[in-house]
């Protein structure tokens, strides 16, 4: 009986240890924690040396976008999460770009240069916050497998709300590329005119799987860790779809863009979902950039390849 029960007691320790390490994993990964109102304007640059030579410019950006008038949307993801998103109008009727901002970031820091550079092209735009983000619900970050259905929405949103004649293109920036390659994936209405994917990853697995070895960590076990975490604590599947599974059902044209500098998300990974794309497309490599600095780093030569790329497709 006294083997028994230390038998037992070892089995529910391993399993407690088991149990504590995918938690500790699903939190690193994909947990984000309640967000206070106060907070919310705080942090709009990121951190990090690569971006210090732009922060001038990208503060410049930020404070030109937040003085512009703008007119908040809000909507209700299939899970039921209340989606916020802001609206910039350059000129009624122009296309909108449907924006979508990265891991961890929200419309304000990721997405003030994107409006900027819409108005250049004469377009509008509308901003989300994905879930997990500032005024947006949810605490899980799903590295666009639950965050391509909700840019689903907000393009039915779109039709619904600015007519049957409007044109969208999808815009995302890292992980928020990855979610609008993954929706263009799907069946879309002839509103969406094209896709603008700027550092996306090519499918959570290997972004995970990247960071892992980066961490100097066993990269099977850790993965292993991570994906059982998402499924017990995140209620979803990291493997259930991908940019580069998904784009190969594309059939609106899709331009690409990265760093050749990007020490995060691989140029590779882009050079991944443009070679699994069947549509009209386009990959540009800026000379120099770090992750998401594509425009910063090269503004007229990024405006020029939308400009030429887009210039039948959004007339």
């Amino acid at each position: 009986m006294e083997i028994f029960f230390i038998t037992f007691g070892v089995i529910l320790l391993l399993s407690l240890i088991f149990l504590a390490i995918t938690y500790i994993c699903f939190r690193m990964a994909f947990y984000v924690p309640p967000r206070n109102p106060a907070d919310f304007d705080k942090d709009l640059i990121p951190e990090g040396k690569i971006y210090e030579p732009y922060r001038p410019q990208m503060e410049e950006w930020s404070r030109q976008t937040a003085a512009l008038p703008r007119q908040d949307f809000k909507i209700t993801s299939f899970d039921g999460l209340e989606l916020w998103g802001s609206y910039f109008e350059y000129e009624k009727g122009a296309p909108i770009e449907l924006m979508f901002h990265g891991y961890r970031g929200n419309a304000q820091r990721d997405l003030s240069g994107g409006v900027q550079r819409c108005f250049k092209l004469g377009r509008n735009a509308l901003l989300v916050d994905q879930r997990c983000s500032r005024r947006s619900g949810g605490n899980v970050i799903t590295f666009g497998i639950k965050e391509h259905k909700d840019c689903l929405a907000w393009v039915d949103f779109m039709v619904d709300h600015f007519g049957d004649d409007v044109k969208i293109i999808l815009t995302g920036i890292s992980m928020g590329a990855a979610t609008v390659m993954t929706a263009a994936g799907c069946p879309l209405p002839k509103n969406v005119v094209g896709v603008l994917a700027d550092c996306g990853f090519n499918s959570p697995r290997d972004i995970i799987k990247k960071v892992i070895r980066q961490m100097r960590l066993p990269v099977n076990i850790g993965y292993f860790f991570v994906k059982l975490g998402a499924k017990i604590f995140g209620g979803f599947d990291p493997e259930e779809t991908s940019a580069e599974e998904a784009i190969k059902n594309c059939k609106v044209p899709v331009i690409f863009f990265h760093g050749d500098k990007d020490d995060f998300v691989p140029c590779y990974m882009s050079k991944a979902c443009y070679d699994a794309c069947p549509s009209k497309k386009r990959l540009v490599i800026t000379k120099g950039a770090g992750h998401g600095l594509a425009y910063p780093v090269d503004p007229e030569g990024y405006l020029s390849a939308l400009r030429e790329f887009f210039s039948e497709d959004t007339a």
